[in-house]
């Protein structure tokens, strides 16, 4: 029984592209009390890994939390799926505003104590006593009122590409630092002011708005949905877009556009920018904004120090990348001296630098060579120098020419000069066969067989 994944990001990647099948990306929550949260993680994963469901999802007593992306074919399977759960009968599933068939390489379900790490006691106050909900044409309506104080419950790096229209956006790596900053900035207008609160997903607000109507505030409102949901009903009322700029999400993508507006810089040479992306460098993995100028002229790093790690042999690199002490370094936020016109919080002017230009669809843009998935790894006997493979699609001749993958393997080409199928000496293997084969490196459980077109 298959708990995990098995295959790696750049393998799943080429199935994807030799599927040719579109996918959706989507997300939804809800809070629901669970009993089980490591037998309900394993049923979703069971269930979803045969739908060729990808993403990252978080399971708790409290609820679940999910961003994923499936084939488009799915989707009612899927969609019929969750609803044999009671609690998650008629959910809201926030379909993404631009697609991207790589948004998720791989499919993880996570046991968390929370599904947002709000860092509150839920104990000491009513979680169910939210704010009001309100949908795009009312929450437009109330940012109009000069009563309102509108709060951004993101992270300085999604508030930095895209917002509404006079958010606070609190300079915040976390949405548990963002509570008590709110709470200190607006203490004395718990009874006067309108608190308009919004986030990606509506996920956050959910627990903000309760939080802050115990701590005493009277007039607590969150957008239905988040920026997500509130775009598609803009497009779908014809409402302006009180939203400018990017949405950041949390996928490969990093950014949808919501309009093209642009109000962030290249965090390297102040060019009017928008384009997330991670340092080169994975020991610093930093992530900011880069124009392609930069891009080019840093290799894809934040600092000169980075570009020259990214040149040392990669047994260097794995080494600086291990330790303990080394997490505090990587997967940092947009932090960094080196980034010179790094801007978030209320330095966020939100006046547009630039008009983004129109993106053209194009199909890939990333070039693959053209190989055929065979089948995948079973056992290797060391002392024979054999691989045993299972063969789960097409067929393989002797004469053939194949590339085993994996990612401790690597990518190892070679020619299959002769090869025994289910004991016995044979020139051609179909599907369900199990083969072995001559080689003279280690085949692992996690490697795949592919077979290259004959030129």
């Amino acid at each position: 029984m298959q708990l995990f994944n098995t295959l790696s990001a750049e393998e799943r990647a080429e199935l994807i592209d030799q599927s040719g099948k579109q996918r959706l990306t989507l997300s939804f929550y809800t809070y629901a009390k669970i009993e089980d949260p490591q037998q309900f993680r394993d049923e979703l994963f069971l269930a979803w890994n045969k739908l060729e469901v990808l993403g990252r999802i978080y399971v708790a007593t409290e609820g679940i939390n999910a961003q994923l992306s499936l084939p488009a074919d799915n989707f009612y399977t899927f969609k019929d799926h969750l609803e044999t759960y009671p609690f998650m009968k008629g959910i809201r599933l926030n379909v993404a505003v631009e697609q991207d068939d790589h948004s998720f390489l791989k499919l993880t379900v996570k046991v968390r104590n929370k599904i947002v790490a709000d860092g509150l006691n839920d104990d000491t106050f009513d979680v169910t006593n939210k704010g009001v909900h309100l949908k795009a044409k009312d929450f437009n309506e109330m940012l109009d009122n000069p009563d309102t104080v509108v709060i951004d419950m993101r992270n300085h790096y999604e508030s930095e590409v895209g917002h509404f229209n006079n958010a606070i956006t609190p300079d915040v790596d976390t949405f548990r630092e963002s509570l008590p900053i709110i709470e200190d900035m607006l203490a004395e207008h718990k009874e006067d002011k309108n608190l308009l609160m919004y986030c990606t997903g509506g996920i956050r607000c959910e627990k903000a708005s309760a939080f802050f109507k115990h701590k005493g505030f009277k007039k607590v409102y969150q957008l239905e949905g988040g920026i997500i949901e509130y775009t598609r009903q803009v497009k779908a009322e014809g409402l302006d877009s009180k939203f400018i700029g990017k949405n950041f999400v949390f996928d490969h993508r990093l950014g949808e556009r919501i309009t093209d507006d642009i109000i962030a810089q290249c965090h390297q040479c102040g060019k009017p920018c928008d384009t997330h992306t991670n340092c080169a460098n994975e020991a610093c993995h930093l992530l900011f904004i880069q124009c392609e100028e930069c891009a080019s002229k840093m290799e894809g790093c934040c600092s000169a120090e980075c570009v020259e790690v990214i040149h040392l042999p990669e047994e260097e690199q794995i080494a600086r990348r291990r330790g303990i002490m080394n997490g505090n370094m990587i997967f940092k936020k947009g932090k960094s001296k080196a980034l010179t016109y790094k801007k978030s919080g209320e330095s966020v002017s939100g006046v547009p630098l630039a008009t983004a230009e129109p993106v053209k669809k194009v199909k890939s843009v990333r070039k693959r060579e053209r190989k055929i998935l065979v089948g995948k790894g079973e056992h290797y006997y060391p002392k024979a120098g054999v691989a045993q493979f299972t063969i789960e699609n097409n067929e393989l001749k002797t004469g053939d020419k194949i590339v085993i993958m994996g990612p401790t393997t690597g990518r190892e080409e070679l020619v299959v000069e002769n090869m025994r199928v289910n004991g016995n000496q044979a020139d051609v293997a179909q599907k369900g066969d199990r083969v072995t084969i001559n080689t003279s490196f280690r085949v692992r459980l996690s490697d795949r067989l592919y077979k290259l077109p004959q030129e």
